[in-house]
């Protein structure tokens, strides 16, 4: 029994046994601030992530998530991050005309149909330009809502020239321009705020996904609304690089486990999920059109986008990039994951 307890001794003061490294790293908390409401399916995502971290860093990083927009606005958390004044934000890059040109490339029309492999795919698409693109900050992962369509309070827009002297609430830097061509007049306005835009008259239609339609009431103030998988909007989550940098070895380990592709499917799933069932819930509200668009009609719109690709290629060439071998990456990737248009 003596030399027994002599071991257990001898083993505690070596500090060998049970305890792993992690267990000797001091405790850290993070801020997350992010901007959609907490009844939002990613917001649901963002705490399983966040639990995900604490349980593998054995309670050594407390994840603090702050939806709607409770730290800052949803168009400032790029650099919230980047300054410091959160660890972690949600980012829309689409929200900064030309800022982020390559990552644009995935708001470019009619490449996706789905965002559940999506998401991985762009995720996995960018991580070759992250570092150079967003160097400020910490790039962690990318996602997107399931593609989004076009919502009208006043006309049935059918064709591109609908578009003309419309105003309109773009989803994305992409959209905004291709809407400018088109003859329409953008107003900016967060996702949370596009109700209100529509409801005073300062805009007459929008860009959203069809879940999001019902959770920030844009389907009291909308009647038309486009069948078609035309756009999506990548959702960015970074780090402050200072707060990353603090982290001990093993701890880095578990938040760039955290920052993966096979994350970015797990946290855009259920948005997607939740999205897409929003279709069936408008079709079925009295006063409201969805319709399909015929084949010529799609072509009309593809056609018309062409130019939206064209300004695009002129802004990646900025920065050094091929920009026809950066949105071939990106389209095979989605082809290989099996969510081309």
């Amino acid at each position: 029994m003596r030399h027994a307890l002599l071991c257990l001794t001898a083993i505690s003061a070596l500090g060998l046994g049970a305890a792993p490294a992690i267990a000797q790293d001091k405790p850290v908390e993070m801020r997350f601030s992010h901007w959609v409401p907490p009844q939002h399916p990613m917001h649901a995502a963002a705490v399983a992530w966040a639990d995900s971290i604490n349980k593998a860093s054995n309670g050594t990083i407390k994840v603090t998530i702050y939806p709607s927009q409770q730290l800052g606005k949803a168009f400032d958390h790029y650099n919230m991050a980047r300054d410091g004044i959160v660890d972690i934000s949600h980012v829309n890059p689409g929200y900064e005309p030309g800022r982020f040109p390559i990552v644009s490339a995935v708001e470019l029309p009619f490449i996706f149909n789905n965002s559940k492999e999506g998401s991985a795919a762009m995720d996995e698409w960018y991580r070759k330009y992250a570092d150079k693109e967003m160097k400020d900050v910490k790039y962690c992962l990318m996602f997107a809502h399931d593609p989004g369509t076009f919502h009208f309070t006043k006309k049935k827009v059918q064709v591109p020239a609908d578009m003309s002297g419309v105003k309109f609430r773009p989803a994305n830097a992409v959209i905004a321009s291709w809407m400018r061509s088109l003859g329409a007049t953008n107003v900016q306005a967060a996702a949370p705020e596009i109700r209100d835009v529509l409801e005073k008259g300062v805009a007459e239609g929008a860009g959203s996904p069809w879940g999001s339609v019902g959770l920030f009431g844009i389907d009291k103030v909308t009647q038309f609304h486009i069948d078609a998988p035309i756009y999506v909007s990548e959702q960015v989550w970074v780090l402050n690089p200072a707060t990353y940098a603090k982290l001990s070895p093993a701890q880095k380990k578990v938040m760039d486990d955290h920052c993966s592709s096979d994350w970015s499917l797990k946290i855009a799933t259920p948005w997607a999920d939740y999205e897409s069932g929003g279709k069936a819930k408008i079709k079925a509200l009295p006063g409201h059109d969805v319709y399909p668009l015929t084949p010529e009609q799609l072509a009309a719109w593809r056609k018309s986008a062409e130019p939206i690709v064209a300004n695009w290629e002129a802004d990646v060439k900025k920065t050094g990039q091929d920009p026809k071998a950066v949105l071939d990456e990106l389209k095979k990737t989605v082809a290989k994951r099996n969510s081309a248009y």
